[in-house]
């Protein structure tokens, strides 16, 4: 294998029959509150394999998931004149026919002359015509939603507007910051999908915890449970009901108060690195869920106002060629800099 190194800082059916090939339906298309009439899709060789409830919940935006596995149920979206149930595997050629259904409206997407928007271009470590690789700046969430008007996958479509998918193939939290994977194919998202969950995917990252990480320690183990509270904020514990969880550590440097420790993460838990930090008793600076609020005010004078996590490189197997390549995101001024202060 060929090692690539990349290092960058309802109508009636009697109705005559329109059909529409899935390539002029962006996958972030415009929704209306209004009815529509029936539809009929064809589906594409890159959309086979995947499953018809995935595929409309991606095609219907803003349907609720109860909507969709009812008009599944009652036989409304039939492919190729058949019912069909949620976990059909579509093929390519199938002709689906979508029943009316109301759609809210979708969110304005957002314009790619805003300087936010425009700022993620230099963020943009790689790219071609299966897959963005990002360097994600902290305090920027991956999606919209939960007030804020748009996120990473969000403003990389408006920059992006020709492009006719695109979708993220794995999240960061919103205070870390790194690389992250945007399929820009159906084929090429599936692809790292299945590196991920056969654990081919290598993700390593870079996190300042306080003390001194000791230099046996080199994994915690601990099942890792997931609780939302009534806010709807997320916080994960270390619970014996919970999902195995794995990572592995290895000392970068250290420093008289704290220990810079490359992560990698064998499962993908939610707060994975962030928890294990806890719990092995060396929290990560400026973690507001699972910090240690002494550590925290020490690095702050070191100039630290942010979660220091980063998704220092990830390496993986390219959709297309097959390659093995490597991609490095470089930490950030703050981060660099935080790392200098320490030294003095």
């Amino acid at each position: 294998m060929k090692s690539v190194r990349v290092t960058l800082p309802n109508t009636v059916e009697s109705l005559p029959m329109k059909r529409t090939n899935l390539s002029e339906v962006s996958s972030n298309q415009s929704s209306t509150s209004a009815p529509v009439k029936v539809q009929f899709v064809e589906a594409e060789p890159d959309h086979a394999g995947q499953r018809i409830d995935n595929f409309l919940r991606t095609f219907l935006k803003g349907v609720p998931k109860s909507m969709i596995y009812r008009i599944l149920r009652k036989g409304e979206v039939r492919v190729n004149k058949k019912r069909v149930k949620p976990e059909y595997k579509l093929e390519g050629g199938d002709v689906i026919r979508i029943p009316p259904v109301r759609v809210s409206d979708a969110p304005e997407t957002p314009s790619p002359k805003l300087a936010k928007i425009a700022s993620l271009e230099q963020h943009i470590l790689f790219e071609d015509s299966h897959l963005i690789v990002f360097n994600k700046p902290s305090g920027i969430a991956v999606h919209g939603g939960s007030g804020l008007s748009f996120g990473l996958i969000e403003g990389l479509r408006a920059l992006r507007p020709d492009a006719k998918f695109m979708e993220l193939v794995h999240r960061l939290d919103r205070d870390t910051s790194g690389c992250i994977l945007v399929a820009k194919k159906r084929s090429a998202l599936r692809h790292m999908h299945e590196q991920l969950r056969n654990g081919q995917m290598d993700k390593r990252y870079q996190a300042l915890v306080a003390g001194q990480w000791p230099s046996t320690r080199f994994k915690v183990k601990a099942p890792l449970q997931k609780n939302i509270l009534q806010s709807g904020e997320r916080l994960v514990s270390v619970n014996e009901q919970g999902k195995p969880s794995e990572t592995r550590y290895r000392i970068l440097q250290q420093f008289d108060d704290a220990t810079l420790v490359e992560a990698s993460p064998i499962t993908g838990r939610t707060h994975q690195i962030r928890v294990h930090c806890l719990h092995a008793g060396h929290p990560i600076a400026c973690d507001d869920k699972y910090g240690d609020s002494d550590f925290d005010r020490l690095m702050k004078k070191r100039g630290l106002n942010r979660l220091f996590l980063h998704a220092a490189s990830l390496r993986l197997m390219h959709p297309k060629t097959e390659e093995q390549v490597t991609f490095t995101a470089p930490l950030d001024e703050q981060l660099t800099q935080t790392l200098a202060a320490l030294t003095e």
